[in-house]
């Protein structure tokens, strides 16, 4: 698999925290073959009393994204976890859309998280593809999980369309000649996104040959009966289906792509009963950038109260 790295000058400047990196496996490359993953860990070294959240993002941001929730949750006790997914962020960038696929993307999160970090105990909080990752790995090592946070996201089966909003974002990002990606962001904000986040969303990516990440998530996403993640899919909802740790949804009001997902949670969780499901106000699909003090406060008094 040929890879490009970001060059580190690229994100000179930005209000978020130098990553660490390890190298993964790529589960279907030849023996010995990796990857470099980059994560921001806000934990003191030796310290294993601390609460452990693990945030994943989605399509198309990156760590960065999570800025105002992890300083909530870091005020508060709560050591953060944060990891670019692959092709994203400071993360290497496979050349071809054909290197992504939901099952490589998966494992390269597990290992990170469970071999190299060793996290049991964990909150996940997920969004977008965040959640769509992050939940397969609820429903395959449920164990390691302590309680889930669902912030925007889901995990379609492709046994039900996807909204027509969602196709339209699809057709864009897989017919645009060149990926505006801080500008895909900025319109999934509501309260607008300053020029300097917009362009910290864009230093990922110097040149088109970075952006494969970002133009294959959208046609990864399971929406038919027969997608190659759609198995793995049911088999993760078995498990969800039978769920009794706590599981929170925050979504925000205002996504038109995964609004209809809450609700869905909701009622096929039973972890989520007895809890006060938050609504975040004045959001969009990106409550971390319209909202993320907010969420950051929503997930420290769940982690912590139980709330």
């Amino acid at each position: 698999m040929d890879v490009h790295r970001t060059p580190d000058d690229r994100f000179e400047g930005l209000d978020w925290p130098e990553p660490a990196y390890v190298e993964v496996a790529d589960p279907d490359g030849p023996d010995g073959a990796t990857l470099r993953m980059a994560y921001v860990d806000t934990g003191t070294p030796g310290d294993l009393t601390a609460p452990v959240a693990l945030l994943l993002h989605g399509e198309p941001t990156w760590s960065y994204l999570y800025r105002h929730v992890v300083a909530e949750l870091s005020a508060s006790g709560v050591r953060c976890v944060v990891p670019d997914l692959m092709g994203f962020g400071r993360s290497d960038k496979p050349l071809a859309t054909g290197d992504h696929s939901y099952a490589r993307h998966v494992e390269w999160v597990r290992q990170l998280v469970f071999e190299h970090l060793d996290l049991g105990e964990v909150t996940l909080v997920g969004q977008d593809w965040g959640g769509l990752i992050g939940l397969r790995l609820v429903g395959e090592h449920p164990d390691r999980f302590a309680r889930v946070v669902a912030a925007n996201t889901g995990l379609p089966t492709g046994d039900r369309d996807m909204p027509e909003v969602w196709w339209r974002f699809r057709r864009a990002v897989e017919g645009a000649e060149v990926l505006d990606v801080g500008r895909l962001v900025a319109s999934g904000c509501h309260r607008g996104l300053a020029d300097a986040d917009r362009a910290a969303y864009d230093a990922p990516y110097p040149d088109e040959t970075f952006k494969a990440g970002p133009r294959a998530m959208p046609g990864l996403v399971p929406t038919r009966p027969d997608d190659p993640a759609a198995p793995a899919n049911r088999a993760a909802w078995e498990v969800l289906g039978r769920w009794e740790r706590p599981f929170l949804v925050a979504f925000s009001d205002g996504d038109p792509i995964t609004g209809a997902m809450g609700p869905v949670l909701r009622k096929l969780i039973p972890g989520t009963r007895g809890l006060h499901h938050p609504v975040i106000a004045g959001a969009g699909h990106f409550l971390q950038e319209d909202a993320g003090q907010d969420l950051g406060r929503e997930v420290a008094d769940f982690v912590l109260n139980g709330r």
